[in-house]
């Protein structure tokens, strides 16, 4: 039987893109963790999509490992650590993965970590908790090691209709080439739920969803209203702080014990990455085009019912890889599967943006969250609609199998 918080619960927003609302080890280390990522480039390269859950993989297995109530994910420690300080435990396994994914970060990492510790009393439940978060940080990053991450995977544009070109403002080549051939946290292959595959271009849905990201998604449109405008925006942060804090201030609020709180997070995580790897696997197997390059060459398209505008460029600039599925579905159905089975499908939501003239967005329910995810790809002009709705379909498939396969109670002994 699964841990279920009680409905209903408001979650506070907060505008600082890294600070939660305060609870525990878990929410603060995961500001951390995220403030570490984007600081750490342009020295190191991080996401929150893989790194940020391998820090909750080893907070949880490190608060699990001092009493056992699920199934642990990496770890099985060497010693017994019964009477070991959970929040040390903690702290020490997100400080040491951290700090060896981000050497370049070393003295804030040694500051927040010392800080951290200061606040725990010394002696040998402090003492034996530092030991647990070591061995399980080392534990990590040892089944990590050669996952194939930031791999140098050249990309050769293809051509013609339906073939993703790159886009302005650029870069010249797309990112992430290299996500297809990293080694999942969770699924058995990154294609194991591979999206059906784009439109063909002469097809009711490709034209139907042309006209609609045209005159919706236009930097200059008179069809979007103001409301759905800030809708676009508010969804353009970076996805690192945006899925970070936002899910810390989700998390911080429902009450739920230490370990309940750090299992929640590595599944919410765990499914937030192997969302993401799945996607792009997903992307770079169908190379398809963006709206930009499809409405400027909308008369080449074999599809007389589109129109092509030469001068049509989107609200939001347009991320730097191929459109199909869209990357954001994909996460916000992985996020919204999880909660759907862990907390509920009625739990109230807010989220917050730290985009300029955005405010607090209120949802009845993670579904709602998926709901406005799609419009606001749309809205903003970098996607079609049917790419954003299947990669939230894919994204719950990768959370559903998350929920159903990891973090399980163990059984209690006869």
């Amino acid at each position: 039987m699964k841990t279920k918080a009680a409905a209903g619960v408001l979650v506070a927003a907060l505008l600082s893109p890294f600070n939660t609302a305060h609870a525990d080890a878990i929410t603060d280390w995961n500001a951390t963790g995220a403030a570490t990522v984007v600081a750490a480039l342009p020295a190191e390269r991080g996401s929150v999509g893989l790194d940020l859950s391998l820090v909750h993989i080893a907070m949880y297995d490190a608060v699990n490992a001092i009493r056992p109530r699920y199934r642990p994910y990496v770890a099985q420690l060497s010693f017994n650590a019964v009477g070991a300080s959970p929040d040390a435990a903690a702290a020490t396994a997100a400080y040491a993965v951290l700090r060896y994914y981000f050497p370049s970060r070393t003295a804030a990492l040694d500051a927040t970590y010392a800080a951290a510790m200061a606040a725990i009393a010394d002696g040998g439940a402090k003492t034996l908790g530092v030991k647990v978060g070591n061995e399980v940080a080392q534990a990590v990053v040892n089944w990590r090691m050669n996952d194939g991450r930031y791999a140098v995977v050249p990309y050769v544009f293809g051509s013609g209709p339906g073939a993703y070109q790159a886009t302005p403002p650029g870069p010249p080549s797309p990112v992430n080439t290299w996500l297809p051939g990293l080694r999942p946290l969770a699924l058995q292959s990154l294609g194991q739920f591979r999206a059906y595959g784009p439109p063909g271009l002469r097809s009711e849905t490709y034209t139907r969803d042309y006209d609609e990201t045209r005159l919706m998604g236009s930097s200059s449109s008179t069809a979007r209203s103001a409301a759905q405008t800030e809708i676009a925006l508010f969804h353009t942060e970076n996805p690192n702080t945006f899925w970070a804090r936002n899910l810390g201030n989700f998390t911080a609020r429902l009450g739920l014990d230490l370990l309940d709180h750090a299992r929640l997070m590595a599944m919410l995580f765990v499914s937030l990455g192997d969302a993401t790897g799945a996607c792009f696997d997903s992307k770079y197997t169908y190379n398809f085009w963006r709206p930009v390059t499809a409405i400027h060459n909308g008369d080449i398209d074999d599809n007389s019912a589109t129109v092509a505008d030469a001068a049509w460029f989107p609200l939001a600039n347009t991320p730097p890889h191929p459109e199909y599925p869209a990357a954001h579905g994909c996460v916000a159905g992985a996020v919204a599967e999880v909660i759907s089975h862990e907390v509920g499908k009625k739990v109230s939501i807010t989220f917050n943006s730290s985009v300029a003239n955005t405010i607090a967005h209120n949802f009845a329910g993670p579904d709602a969250l998926v709901t406005e995810i799609i419009d606001a790809r749309v809205f903003g002009g970098m996607h079609f609609r049917n790419s954003v709705e299947h990669g939230a379909r894919l994204g719950r498939k990768v959370g559903g199998w998350v929920d159903e396969h990891y973090f399980q109670l163990l059984r209690p002994r006869h």
